[in-house]
């Protein structure tokens, strides 16, 4: 069981509990996560550069994510493309109405709300605002 999977856990054991949630998002927010991308002869712009999975459930669309590779590659059924990217990252370039799946196939598995992902959107932007002003001091 990986430490995203243990905070996953003890949220859902207590969603109100707001340490729990803080340490679940902190560590989603500084973790690296495997987004499943277009291969070439899928992208119908070759100047598009890289294209994410985006699948679509009950009138939603989900950017699929996944905190291990073999969790991917379980997924996918195949070697697929893929990029890393850490959380924060994923946090600050997603826009609504885009929802979020984790480790979908697993029993660790969540989705994320476009206001759940907009809120660690600001949550980022806070964070990055206190840091440059600690700089500039």
């Amino acid at each position: 069981m990986e430490k995203l999977d243990e905070a996953l856990v003890e949220l859902r054991q207590d969603m109100r509990d707001h340490k729990k949630q803080s340490a679940f998002y902190d560590l989603f927010l500084n973790s690296s996560f495997f987004v499943p991308i277009l291969n070439d002869d899928q992208q119908q712009d070759e100047t598009a550069g890289v294209i994410p999975v985006i699948t679509e459930a009950e009138g939603n669309d989900y950017l699929m994510m996944f905190s291990s590779l073999e969790r991917l590659k379980s997924w996918t059924g195949e070697e697929g493309r893929y990029i890393e990217a850490p959380g924060h990252l994923l946090a600050m370039n997603s826009v609504p109405p885009l929802h979020w799946a984790l480790n979908v196939g697993t029993e660790f598995s969540k989705q994320f709300h476009p206001e759940e992902i907009k809120w660690l959107r600001d949550s980022v932007e806070r964070c990055n605002a206190e840091a440059a002003k600690s700089a500039g001091a």
